[in-house]
């Protein structure tokens, strides 16, 4: 499942990722916060949107995304 940069409201149009919480091949439940992003207004946390194992982080700390952008790849994992 790809993660993608959501529209965050009110923040203009692009966002720093500032961490990660997750470490590439670390896993993480659904809800809990994958990574920080920081925008010129604000500081949002992104939450997974399935549990699963963090297989690759597309963008790194300090890189510039764009809403729609690919973050990061989570392999699903129902059974955690």
């Amino acid at each position: 499942m790809q993660i993608k940069l959501p529209e965050l409201s009110g923040s203009g149009s692009d966002a720093v990722i500032t961490m990660w919480h997750v470490p590439a091949e670390g896993y993480v439940a659904k809800d809990d916060d994958l990574l920080e992003v920081v925008t010129d207004k604000a500081t949002f946390d992104i939450p997974a949107p399935e549990s699963g194992r963090l297989v690759k982080i597309l963008k790194a700390k300090g890189e510039k995304v764009f809403p729609g952008d690919v973050l990061a790849e989570i392999e699903e994992n129902r059974d955690r």
